[in-house]
């Protein structure tokens, strides 16, 4: 007997050359959308924490290291709570839902980040980061998976589990937001990755299309 049925694995066709091919990849205009979503998401978020650290040390130099200790604990924090809830609640309300809820909590931290000028509730403004964090961790391996199962196998897919996108993101991110920040200020930076944001949830809002594969 076949081990994978033995561990309850449903029995597929062998996928054949067009299923494993980089151009059925790219076909897939869902995947594509969410890719570039990620992409944003990561070109927005990847410098705010950095860029608030620099605030905070100017803004309040003697509690600094506690104020940043509570910055990356917090979103943690958040993650670990509200996590399982977001795995049942993407199946209850589908994918599409809780993505616009995660682009729009990080345009909303962009935004406070670019506004708010007490160090102390910059800590509160991280309650969003986690929200973000938490919906996209549980999101790209959900949406990956609908879309890699569709009909046929798509064996490519195996590898976007942590997509490019984001890395890349990320990358471009300190970069660019480092460089504004230098000749405009903070709060220009701020406001330039929040609209990022906006642009991101935007894209999810117009383009991207429900993945959630109906039970049956």
């Amino acid at each position: 007997m076949n081990a994978a049925w033995c561990h309850g694995s449903v029995p597929r066709e062998a996928p054949g050359a067009k299923s494993t091919s980089i151009l059925a990849l790219v076909r897939q205009r869902a995947l594509l959308i969410f890719a570039l979503s990620i992409l944003l998401l990561q070109l927005a978020n990847g410098a705010m924490l950095p860029l608030m650290a620099g605030v905070v040390t100017t803004r309040s130099s003697q509690w600094a290291p506690v104020l940043i200790a509570a910055c990356i604990i917090v979103p943690q924090a958040i993650v670990a709570l509200t996590s399982p809830s977001v795995g049942r609640k993407a199946q209850q309300w589908g994918r599409r839902p809780l993505l616009l809820m995660g682009f729009a909590a990080l345009a909303v931290r962009g935004v406070m980040f670019a506004t708010v000028h007490d160090p102390y509730l910059l800590v509160a403004v991280q309650v969003f980061d986690g929200i973000t964090a938490a919906v996209i961790g549980v999101m790209v391996p959900l949406i990956v998976a609908d879309i890699a199962f569709r009909k046929r196998p798509l064996q490519s897919c195996a590898g976007l589990r942590r997509p490019p996108a984001t890395g890349i993101g990320a990358s471009l991110s300190t970069v660019l937001a480092g460089y504004v920040s230098d000749k405009f200020g903070s709060t220009i930076a701020f406001t330039g990755l929040a609209g990022i944001a906006a642009a991101g949830l935007a894209l999810v809002w117009l383009a991207m299309p429900e993945t959630r594969r109906s039970a049956k």
